[in-house]
């Protein structure tokens, strides 16, 4: 008989898909871990609060939010994250890294603007532009997993 504590993780969690799919919830992780020497994390967690939110990811949202806390991120940063082109908060960095994953996370709706990588080249070196496109990638795969299979918010 299986019993509560013995039963396995529901396949539409975060438990369930490193039990059904290790391998690449290992590769995700790392790629993920991949960018964290190149940029800001408090940035990266701002980047990938943005872009949960425009993909409709409520555990990633969640997650994001809780880690920028931890990590010491403004709250009102973290607050307004969704209107940041008009909350006055961010600073030029911010504000380039919260277009780039905009244009990126709506890829589909059309064309990147010819301009768009270099808008970025103002205020990161190219060596910057490829870590925050690869968290930007990185963070709509794990949108597009953990929000296609409703995995809860964490607690």
């Amino acid at each position: 008989m299986t019993t509560p504590e013995s039963a396995p993780a529901a396949p539409f969690s975060y438990a369930g898909l490193q039990a059904v799919a290790p391998a690449a919830t290992a590769a995700l992780r790392a790629l993920s871990q991949s960018v964290d020497a190149g940029l800001d994390k408090g940035l990266v967690e701002l980047v990938k609060i943005r872009v949960s939110q425009i993909n409709g990811c409520a555990f990633c949202t969640a997650f994001h939010i809780a880690l920028a806390r931890r990590l010491g991120v403004d709250a009102a940063k973290i607050d307004l994250v969704a209107v940041w082109r008009d909350a006055g908060l961010f600073a030029p960095r911010e504000r380039a890294a919260l277009a780039w994953a905009e244009q990126l996370a709506g890829m589909a709706g059309g064309p990147m603007p010819e301009d768009a990588v270099a808008r970025l080249g103002e205020v990161f070196a190219p060596d910057e532009v490829v870590h925050l496109t690869i968290a930007i990638a990185t963070i709509n795969a794990w949108n597009r997993i953990a929000g296609g299979l409703r995995f809860p918010p964490p607690s």
